[in-house]
């Protein structure tokens, strides 16, 4: 039951995120980067019975995530006004984003900060 609660409401909030976009694009954007994944990520891990120490785990790995997270949009960004396809700024958004994360799991591991 919890699977079909999760899918639903995941996918009305991605709808509506991106019907305000197809009408205010930079209102979209702004919805579109609240961490509202990770607050309902973290609702439904809690909901399903994990502790506290399970969810502080999974907000590193979310705080991890968002540099280069915010590579990848840069590349996006940067292709896109290029006039590439999209798919091809997706796809080097991705590979981005890869390359970032390993360089910062690298850069930690070496300052013997590894998580």
């Amino acid at each position: 039951m919890y699977v079909v609660v999760k899918i639903l409401v995941s996918g009305l909030i991605i709808g509506f995120v991106t019907e305000i976009a197809r009408r205010f694009p930079t209102y979209g954007g702004l919805l579109a980067a609240l961490p509202l994944i990770s607050i309902l990520s973290i609702i439904w891990l809690t909901i399903q019975g994990g502790d506290a120490q399970h969810n502080n785990k999974f907000i590193i790995g979310v705080l991890m995530g968002l540099p280069a997270t915010a590579v990848m949009l840069v590349v996006i960004h940067i292709v896109l006004k290029q006039s590439w396809h999209l798919s091809v700024a997706i796809v080097l958004g991705c590979v981005a984003w890869g390359l970032f994360l390993m360089c910062q799991k690298l850069a930690l591991n070496f300052f013997g900060l590894a998580l």
